[in-house]
């Protein structure tokens, strides 16, 4: 028998918690924004936002790990850049790969097999139109996962990780921790990537300019972005790791009222049939774009929580 005074206490307690209103501060309103987004979608959204002015966030889920898919080759590339600056690697060496290279999803590598291509040009396939070969053959020449790794430790991220080539790599369940991160590690990432110092004033020009040129970006975070502002990012997806379907997609945004331009790392774990999934995936990713307007707006008056660089 249940102890009487044990359920009236319950109850109370309970009845109390009923009472207690919803966060109505600007972040409170935005985190419950982004919790109707996920639950419209049916999945498990894990998304961080972050003002590289302010160093202010917000997101759900943020400290949850996710599978990188194919966004870590935004990294990949400015590992090239930064080390191409660096002098310790020349990015416009040239290269070439066999048949035997071309695993599934060879756009680029494919057309190149005859004549070879400079790991510049790898690494902008990578990032532009994911080009698996490209990827691999890309990441062999800076020194394996294990580099790549190391280069977000070295910018202060100790929470991504990479340990696999593709196509390995894509196969994360949910209690996979192979192959990793974060959304509240890759969204400052991007940003220390961006509009930090990890490369040079023309290498971040370059790499920029890459991920407004990748298009799979547009059906995402992108579509729910003003069309005047400047944004690019780099996207991923991996289909059926058990019955899961993961969607990614990391980038940056700029408003052309001069605000401090918003970074971000959403990531989407779907269970749905694979008629439906893509849709659903698609509409909460150009959500969340949306809450990125809301949260740039200055108006808000969103708390000053200490500047990143």
């Amino acid at each position: 028998m249940i102890d009487r005074r044990h359920f009236l206490g319950g109850a109370l307690a309970l009845g109390a918690s009923a009472c207690i209103p919803p966060d109505q501060s600007p972040i409170g309103r935005l985190q419950a924004e982004l919790r109707l987004i996920e639950g419209k979608a049916d999945a498990t959204l894990g998304v961080c936002l972050f003002d590289t002015g302010t160093g202010r966030s917000v997101g759900i889920n943020e400290t949850r790990r996710f599978g990188h898919t194919s966004s870590f080759k935004l990294s990949l590339a400015a590992l090239l850049l930064q080390r191409h600056a660096a002098g310790t690697i020349d990015a416009d060496r040239r290269v070439t790969w066999t048949e035997a290279d071309l695993i599934f999803h060879a756009p680029f590598t494919k057309e190149r097999l005859g004549t070879g291509a400079t790991l510049r040009e790898l690494a902008r396939a990578a990032q532009i139109t994911s080009d698996n070969p490209a990827t691999n053959i890309l990441l062999r020449a800076l020194g394996g996962p294990a580099a790549m790794t190391a280069f977000w430790r070295s910018i202060g991220d100790t929470e991504s990780r990479l340990d696999r080539y593709e196509l390995g790599l894509n196969e994360v369940p949910p209690t996979e921790f192979r192959d990793t991160t974060t959304p509240a590690a890759m969204a400052r990432t991007v940003a220390k990537i961006v509009y930090g110092d990890v490369l040079p004033p023309t290498g971040r020009a370059e790499l920029k300019g890459w991920m407004i040129q990748t298009e799979s970006g547009l059906r995402y975070v992108r579509a729910g972005l003003p069309t005047d502002w400047a944004a690019g990012d780099k996207t991923g997806f991996s289909g059926m790791v058990g019955d899961e379907n993961n969607f990614v997609d990391i980038g940056f945004a700029e408003s052309p009222a001069g605000r401090a331009p918003i970074t971000w790392a959403a990531y989407i774990r779907t269970r749905q049939p694979e008629a439906t999934m893509q849709a659903r995936a698609d509409r909460a990713l150009a959500e969340v774009g949306r809450v990125i307007k809301e949260f740039a707006e200055p108006e808000r008056g969103l708390p000053v929580i200490g500047k990143l660089y």
